[in-house]
């Protein structure tokens, strides 16, 4: 199928990285619904992205509402006729040593995080088997390849998101359907914004490209996974970060 015709959903699409994949994802063609929760970014969303019509379908929605995101998905197949990607991107961090770190701030990282993927790809794999077809691009990241100090929540989180990716790629790929994840390392976003100045330097000290990635960067990457260019590729972890995790 001509991207042109493919329909995406790309949730945490009002700013940063996801805002970026939109943009992609719209060049190709393609029809996008970008999901946030956000309703002043997302309004802004249609003028920063030169106003693209019809292509452009903005949703306001927390994706931990787990009626409210299956329903949304659902609402989305009727509307467009197809569903042909997923990207899970929302996301959030609440980082904090482990032996401080509350109930609370664990388990909203993991509802936002990882719950709201599984979400997601239940509802959307549903329609996505019906029609033989379908790519599901979850956003990973470093710190669930590796670990990292102070962020026992957002690592687990995705960890655990890495874990349904391969699951969910092995299960519906019977159906044609393929689930890809990205992991990114530090990218220039209003996350990695509030890092104190020696913790960007330490950061760069282990990057051997020496230097922080660009939502430009993950966002190609998006944009490969949900072409038919990847169409033989299915269960896998692409690192982008700039040579960290080899």
């Amino acid at each position: 199928m001509a991207d042109n015709e493919k329909v995406a959903i790309v949730t945490g699409a009002a700013r940063g990285i996801g805002r970026e994949i939109v943009c992609q994802l719209l060049g190709m063609g393609m029809t996008v619904v970008a999901v946030d929760l956000r309703d002043d970014l997302l309004g802004e969303l249609p003028a920063a992205l030169g106003e693209p019509g019809e292509k452009l379908d903005c949703r306001l929605m927390n994706v931990t509402d787990s009626s409210g995101f299956t329903d949304l998905i659902d609402d989305v197949f009727e509307k467009h006729g197809r569903l042909d990607v997923l990207v899970n991107n929302a996301g959030i961090t609440r980082d904090g040593l482990l032996l401080r770190m509350d109930d609370a701030d664990w388990e909203l990282v993991l509802k936002v995080n990882l719950t709201s993927a599984f979400i997601g790809t239940r509802a959307a794999s549903k329609h996505m088997v019906r029609q033989r077809s379908g790519s599901i691009i979850n956003m990973a990241s470093y710190s669930g390849l590796e670990g990292n100090r102070g962020q026992a929540n957002y690592a687990a989180s995705k960890a655990g998101l890495i874990g349904l990716t391969k699951t969910t790629a092995k299960e519906l790929a019977s159906k044609n359907i393929r689930c890809n994840a990205i992991a990114p390392g530090f990218i220039e976003t209003e996350m990695t914004d509030v890092l104190p100045a020696k913790a960007k330097e330490m950061a760069l000290e282990q990057i051997p490209l020496k230097r922080f990635g660009k939502p430009t960067d993950i966002a190609a990457a998006v944009v490969f996974f949900a072409s038919d260019a990847s169409e033989y590729i299915t269960g896998q972890v692409l690192s982008v970060d700039g040579g960290m995790h080899t």
